[in-house]
């Protein structure tokens, strides 16, 4: 009887053993299934499928349709090509084009221009605009206040989006070209701020342009875009208070530059592939207060570029948790500057950590930083090295006496004379910092995911 209980407790041990596995094979399933990392993956651009206009679609003038609207009208656009310019002084229109209609500028000026509140563009190709630097013209040119373009795709025009002292307005999602024809430096810029407030730049997507610039422009977001191959990713002067978050910039001669703008934030962007020009992922010139925190500056000729920032010495600027990798020069120093705090940032596989063009960086404060080039040891297991991390430059101040030197970086016999001067100083090496406590091994888990 015994044997007979000891069985049926084996069996149904079994069983239940079989039952676990089942049910856990079936969620593995149903993960994979969902795919929550796909669903989670930012989209950049268009959100929903514009066709626009196929060549057999009727042509019809755009103003007659806006000059006979009322305020609030939604104005459903079939499929056509609706030609321009237009220009919209009514407040509130909603003009939809469902993802098959086409706005032409037929090259004469911006195709659309908003003098009015609140007017919503959405699923709409808006091509052609004229090729004016002085008229600026553009896409859209807007100049009133909590207007929207939602899902358009701006090709041939020399600007994308114009906000001309505008304010509440939001660039929702679009995907912005300048002027095929001409080179980067004739080209007009992806969205151009321009004494305006608030506003909105999120999802966009721009390539084929000059710059995206900020000029004088503050308490805006640029959240989530992505900028290629254009001169500058994002460019402010004078624009104060902007936060930048979750950007891609990609394979620009800037990625973004801060000039004469302060208290900015900055936080969770990838900029990589910098080469070309001066190939700065971030640049800062006389600008104070910012907080550069959690992004990846990676595969640049830069990583940093400093130029007198801070500007006003108290008010330092904060760069912490950022991963610094794969760059001809981490953080370049234009002049002898003090006031910047580097904090928890990740710096690997960087030719040059550290170069200061004077004389030193050891005015900043360098605190707990991981540095792959460091020779010591963690004896009590903190992960913080025993002794400090000191950076002195024995061969990288070759190139501050003949610039030509550094066509040999990487060298060999750069190499050996490094080596060299290490292990039997013949001249004296430069003093360029030191992290009193550096990180001794680094976490994968102490960078942001969202920025990978």
């Amino acid at each position: 009887m015994s044997y007979l209980m000891h069985c049926e407790k084996m069996l149904s041990g079994f069983l239940f053993s079989v039952l676990k596995k089942l049910v856990f094979f079936l969620v593995f399933f149903l993960l994979i299934s969902l795919n929550p990392l796909e669903a989670q993956s930012p989209v950049y651009g268009i959100l929903s499928k514009l066709q626009g206009a196929l060549p057999a679609y009727d042509t019809i003038p755009l103003q007659p349709i806006i000059d006979t609207s009322a305020p609030g009208m939604v104005i459903n656009l079939k499929p056509a090509v609706y030609t321009g310019p237009v220009y919209i002084s009514t407040d509130g229109l909603v003009i939809d084009g469902h993802g098959k209609a086409t706005i032409d500028g037929l090259g004469k000026a911006s195709v659309v221009f908003i003098d009015a509140d609140s007017v919503k563009i959405k699923n709409v190709i808006i091509k052609n605009s004229g090729g004016s630097f002085d008229k600026l013209d553009s896409g859209v040119r807007l100049k009133g206040n909590y207007n929207t373009v939602e899902n358009c795709r701006i090709k041939e025009c020399l600007f994308g989006v114009d906000i001309w002292q505008s304010n509440h307005n939001r660039i929702i999602h679009n995907e912005i070209s300048s002027k095929k024809e001409r080179s980067i430096a004739i080209k007009g810029d992806a969205i151009r701020l321009w004494y305006s407030k608030f506003n909105i730049i999120r999802g966009n997507y721009w390539h084929g342009v000059r710059d995206m610039v900020v000029w004088y422009s503050g308490e805006n977001l640029f959240q989530g875009n992505k900028g290629v191959g254009d001169r500058y990713g994002i460019h402010f002067m004078y624009a104060h208070n902007n936060r930048i978050q979750n950007n891609v910039l990609l394979n620009n001669s800037v990625g973004v530059f801060l000039m004469y703008s302060e208290r900015t934030i900055m936080t969770g962007n990838l900029i990589k592939g910098n080469h070309i020009g001066s190939g700065m992922a971030l640049g800062m010139k006389e600008t104070s207060s910012n907080q550069i925190l959690n992004n990846r500056f990676i595969y640049c000729t830069e990583g940093i570029h400093i130029d007198v920032s801070p500007y006003v010495l108290e008010q330092k600027n904060t760069i912490e948790g950022n991963e610094i990798a794969f760059c001809g020069t981490a953080i370049y120093f234009h002049t002898n500057q003090e006031g910047n705090l580097f904090k928890h940032n990740y710096f690997h596989n960087n030719l040059t950590q550290v170069f200061p063009e004077v004389t030193t960086a050891r005015f900043n404060v360098w605190d707990n930083n991981y540095w792959d080039d460091y020779q010591g040891f963690d004896k009590d297991g903190d992960n913080v090295g025993d002794i400090p991390y000191v950076l002195l430059s024995y061969t990288e101040h070759l190139w501050n006496f003949n610039r030509y030197m550094k066509f040999f970086y990487g060298a060999p016999i750069l190499a050996v004379l490094d080596f060299l001067e290490r292990l039997a100083p013949f001249s004296k090496p430069k003093y360029v910092l030191d992290d009193k406590k550096p990180i001794f091994r680094w976490k994968e888990t102490d960078i942001f995911k969202n920025t990978r």
